[in-house]
This record gives structure tokens, C-alpha cells and sequence, in this order.
């Protein structure tokens, strides 16, 4: 497998996860955000924690998808997070909870 095949391939793949998170987002509540990984989920729950000193986060996800290349499974029942490192965790809106107001500054 010459260099440009390997490039190919791994951009294939990277396609084919941003068509699965499109098609699956609709059906989670939360995305969370870390250094390592980015998941969607139903349920997250975070609790900062210390340690000697040091702040830490312990997070855990119920009900995940977890954007990864490489996993062949990757909508997951319990996942657990434990990182030193910030946690970026978004509320997803649903589309019947958006409202577009009658003027919305498209000029009618």
C-alpha cells in the first residue's frame, strides 16, 4: 500500500464517520468535548474533583456515540472520564425547540 492509498484510505474513513455523526446526532442531548475524544450522549454528568492538590474532572456519559476512526463499535452504554485537562460540554438544541422569529432581518 503505497503512501497516497494509505491518505486516501484514512480520508474515506474520516468521511464515513463525519456521514454517521450526521445521521446520529439528532438522537442525543449532549455533546462533550475533550482533549483526547468527542462524544455525543444522553445523560453526562461531571464532578470536579481534587487530588493532592490538583483538580480533576470525573465525568461520565450514559447512552454514547464516540467519534473515533478507528473503533468498530462505537455507540457505547457507560463511558468514563476521568482528565486534568478542560471539558467543553454542549446542550444540543432540537430542531422543534428553534424558533425563527417572523423578521429576522432577511430584509420583509
Amino acid at each position: 500500500m503505497s503512501a497516497e492509498d494509505l491518505e486516501n484510505y484514512e480520508t474515506d474513513m474520516e468521511l464515513q464517520l463525519y456521514r454517521e455523526y450526521k445521521d446520529v446526532v439528532n438522537l442525543f442531548s449532549y455533546v462533550v468535548e475533550t482533549e483526547r475524544r468527542f462524544y455525543l450522549a444522553n445523560h453526562v454528568d461531571l464532578k470536579a474533583r481534587s487530588a493532592d492538590g490538583e483538580i480533576y474532572f470525573d465525568v461520565t456519559l450514559q447512552d454514547a456515540w464516540v467519534w473515533d476512526v478507528y473503533r468498530t463499535a462505537r455507540f457505547v452504554k457507560n463511558v468514563r472520564i476521568i482528565t486534568f485537562k478542560d471539558v467543553n460540554i454542549e446542550e444540543l438544541s432540537k430542531s422543534e425547540d428553534l424558533t425563527i422569529p417572523k423578521d429576522a432581518g432577511m430584509g420583509h
